[in-house]
């Protein structure tokens, strides 16, 4: 599950909260724990890696993802620091989900140029893996001597994953840095995700590679679980805050009953998703526990 970083309206901040939250969601069954990024957002946004470090010694065994943290606003180093940082006190269950975002605002925040983000972005990534192995880097726009030390608990540093919403250019620089692929709910639909993820086995077959040491996930599954209620959910709460047409939303998000949440969830495993990111909107604590007694068991059956 995400961990709920977005105000909606009246969001508690609180690390109380969000302990509460982890270890509700942790006893319910869910294994991994989930921070976005972004610096300037419609709506206030608290600091993914803050947030995880927040949460670090009440997650048990979870693991603690980024999905994703944007290494080009960031920066590599700072973000590798913060990557390392993580995976020691954790006792290395990070697992970095790394991508350049949408946002100009982002970019404007911290005065680089929106334009370079995708050469910033295929840079810093060769930079992070660098760092969090030990080495130094040289590039056309960082230039990195290490080692940043702590290195990470995890020898070679944690895995790398990166964000796509699927285009073909995006799926090859999956394939060429990373070692799994992240895609994002309201940005595909089942069929969609099943044909990039058939492209993506397709070209790690040609090219010798073995499919099943490369993973995925899908992050930013917003629901709301309710017959009568999650209808007006998404269209006042969900839908004004992304600025996305509702019906859109609709197509790709699971809001509504039990059922019908089930029946989304099992449209993208059928389509090869691995792995997915819950985020409850409105009710979080009650939305988690409803996901683990009304849906999950429709998924098991």
């Amino acid at each position: 599950m995400h961990l709920p970083l977005m105000d909606f309206g009246g969001q508690r901040f609180g690390v109380e909260h969000l302990v509460e939250y982890v270890e509700s969601a942790t006893e319910l069954g869910f294994d991994a724990v989930a921070v976005n990024d972004h610096m300037v957002f419609e709506v206030p946004w608290l600091d993914g890696p803050t947030a995880l470090a927040a949460v670090v010694s009440c997650s048990g065994k979870a693991q603690l993802f980024t999905t994703v943290a944007n290494p080009v606003v960031r920066g590599p180093v700072a973000l590798a620091k913060i990557l390392a940082g993580l995976d020691v006190i954790s006792g290395g269950r990070v697992v970095a989900g790394l991508g350049p975002g949408s946002s100009e605002r982002d970019y404007a925040s911290v005065g680089i140029a929106f334009d370079e983000r995708w050469p910033r972005f295929d840079e810093s990534v060769k930079a992070i893996r660098a760092l969090l192995r030990g080495e130094s880097f040289g590039g056309h726009f960082y230039e990195i001597t290490g080692p940043l030390e702590p290195l990470p608990t995890r020898p070679g540093g944690p895995p790398l994953w990166i964000g796509s919403w699927g285009s073909d250019v995006g799926l090859r620089r999956a394939l060429r840095l990373g070692d799994g692929w992240l895609a994002s709910a309201y940005n595909t639909t089942p069929e969609r995700f099943g044909v990039s993820w058939n492209r993506v086995q397709r070209s790690l077959q040609d090219t010798g590679r073995d499919p099943t040491g490369f993973d995925n996930g899908l992050a930013t599954m917003w629901f709301h679980i309710d017959d009568r209620r999650a209808s007006n959910v998404l269209e006042s709460v969900l839908a004004p805050a992304m600025r996305r047409p509702v019906e859109e939303l609709r197509e790709r998000l699971p809001f509504g009953s039990a059922d019908a949440v089930a029946d989304k969830l099992d449209a993208f495993r059928a389509a090869g998703v691995q792995r997915v990111f819950l985020w409850p909107v409105a009710d979080e604590l009650e939305q988690l526990k409803r996901f683990a007694g009304e849906v999950i068991p429709r998924l098991d059956a």
